[in-house]
């Protein structure tokens, strides 16, 4: 993988199991996708989870990590036994040691808090590079739609709480600890970009993504 470069990142339960069963899940995998971006290690992860869920990144605990990040998060989706990432590695070999830190840490929480012991996620996660800002819009569109799965939430994406879609249109919720300018500096506002991702047909969006990323499909 290369430094300053853009990947799509995917993975999912084995055998297709749930990997989020509440919003407790959600809360501890958002909160490990924001302290693990740099090299600060936290013991005691449950005790960071209120102040990822307050919005409250200006406390000091935070400073280290956004002063050795070696990676950086621009968009995300949590489903109930998926999820997507977009990402770009700041430090050779930093989405290999982020996603492995990653990994590791939720299934030893998920394992801890079910009981349950072996492998939460099916295969080691799924690396795809993003070289073309078309490539980089179409993806956007295709990981903040994903919510439309749930019968629920089909229709009304851009308020699923588990997506940076809102971040992106709207306001970003997680300061530091997600980059929105890179998807934004394609569109002029905000609301074209939202307008951009709802008026996409699922057809054209699949047939700019390559195949790989398709194994995820709605």
């Amino acid at each position: 993988m290369g430094e300053s470069e853009y990947y799509h990142i995917f993975n999912r339960g084995v055998d297709k199991r749930q990997i989020f069963s509440n919003d407790a899940d959600r809360w501890r995998f958002l909160t490990l996708l924001c302290v693990l971006q740099g090299e600060d290690s936290f013991p005691q992860i449950g005790r960071i989870v209120p102040f990822v869920k307050s919005s409250s990144f200006d406390n000091e605990i935070f400073n280290g990590v956004i002063k050795t990040k070696y990676v950086e998060l621009v968009s995300f989706c949590l489903m109930p036994n998926h999820f997507h990432l977009k990402i770009r590695e700041l430090k050779e070999g930093g989405v290999s040691k982020f996603m492995q830190r990653l990994l590791g840490a939720y299934t030893k929480y998920f394992n801890i808090r079910y009981g349950r012991t072996g492998h939460l996620f099916g295969s080691r996660f799924h690396a795809v590079h993003i070289d073309s800002n078309e490539y980089l819009n179409y993806l956007s569109a295709y990981i903040h739609l994903n919510p439309r799965e749930l019968k629920e939430w089909r229709g009304k994406e851009i308020k699923y709480p588990w997506s940076s879609f809102q971040d992106v249109a709207f306001k970003n919720r997680w300061g530091t600890f997600l980059n929105t300018s890179i998807i934004l500096d394609q569109f002029a506002t905000g609301a074209e970009y939202k307008k951009f991702v709802e008026d996409t047909p699922i057809k054209e969006l699949r047939e700019n993504l390559p195949k790989e990323c398709q194994k995820f499909e709605f």
